[in-house]
């Protein structure tokens, strides 16, 4: 018998993922399921791709019934894991993918998410320098941003090197109407996205904080950045095309080989070989990132192009890494690099 895993906001649809990767994983079993609007519903209704859960139904969502459990996964709305979080025994591993403890800035919460500010956990990107350290057996994490992840991932090894000008970076990311939630939305409507590409909340997207802490972090100085996000007519993926000036004398070589030495014994983040540039579909389904990387010797700029499953690596998978870690699991269990393309 594994340990127990209870999931907050299971309705929806990182929730759902949750579900999948606790179903298969050797060392976890579920516990409780709750929702809100949901609650008192089947699960197998909302999730008809688990079928084993049929018969179930979802609790609602408060801390007694998520107590009991050895780890606590909130897939909940960003700014409702705080109120929840505080009620949870403080022996309690908990996983949260809201954004209520990713941010240090209290300012930066409330330009961008507004009331009070929470704190701010662990963060829970294993890739980083120093992160496993961390979050080997901590009770608190702070589950990254989609988005966030895979630009950390694309340029942190960059800035850290020092091979990049970390006040000129741009960011243009696509994603999978998943990124958005479940919850009905006109602009979401399959009659409206499909054959579409629509940029939204240019310069203002609430991520953008996240990630100028992330690679502030890496460089060691302020990083500025200009974020641009794209609505793909796609279910899931983000494919995040990220660029910044290069240092004078830098070229292709240099930052490859800082790409490389940074994940090159890392399970699931891949530099693809030269030439082959990465898909979101390739990822689909894992907790994968493909990362390709070029020179642009004539704007001169280093490009790095990320592609992850924003509902795996930047969502569920990545929780259930962080979990692997902070409860002693061997860190890759119940995950997959290998996605399902087609």
């Amino acid at each position: 018998m594994g340990l127990r895993a209870a999931v907050a906001g299971a309705s929806g649809y990182a929730g759902g993922e949750l579900l999948r990767l606790l179903l298969g994983h050797p060392g976890l079993e579920l516990a409780a399921l709750t929702a809100g609007g949901s609650a008192g519903s089947d699960v197998a209704a909302s999730h008809p791709q688990l079928p084993q859960l049929a018969g179930r139904t979802f609790a609602a969502t408060d801390a007694a019934a998520l107590a009991d459990a050895d780890v606590a996964f909130l897939a909940l709305p960003h700014g409702e894991s705080a109120a929840l979080a505080a009620r949870l025994p403080d022996e309690l591993t908990v996983i949260d993918l809201g954004a209520d403890f990713r941010l240090a800035d209290a300012a930066a919460w409330d330009r961008y998410y507004g009331g009070p500010h929470a704190g701010c956990w662990p963060y829970g990107l294993p890739e980083l320098p120093g992160a496993r350290a961390v979050l080997a057996g901590a009770r608190r994490i702070a589950n990254p941003g989609c988005y966030p992840t895979a630009v950390a991932l694309a340029l942190a090894p960059l800035l850290a090197a020092g091979l990049v000008e970390p006040a000129d970076v741009v960011v243009v990311a696509a994603s999978g109407t998943s990124g958005a939630g479940r919850s009905a939305k006109v602009n979401l409507l399959g009659s409206e996205v499909m054959g579409d590409l629509s940029a939204y909340k240019v310069g203002a997207h609430q991520h953008t904080s996240e990630m100028a802490q992330t690679l502030t972090a890496a460089a060691r100085e302020p990083v500025t950045l200009s974020f641009t996000p794209v609505l793909a007519p796609m279910p899931r993926g983000i494919l995040a095309t990220c660029t910044a000036r290069l240092r004078p004398g830098v070229d292709e070589a240099a930052v490859r080989a800082a790409i490389a030495a940074a994940y090159g014994d890392e399970p699931f983040v891949h530099l693809l070989p030269a030439g082959r540039w990465p898909h979101t579909a390739a990822t689909a389904g894992s907790n994968a990132a493909q990362l390709q990387v070029t020179a642009d010797v004539t704007a001169g700029r280093a490009v790095v192009v990320a592609a992850i499953d924003n509902l795996g690596k930047g969502a569920a998978g990545q929780a259930v890494q962080c979990a692997n870690l902070a409860l002693g699991l061997p860190e890759t269990a119940g995950l997959t690099a290998a996605g399902i393309a087609p």
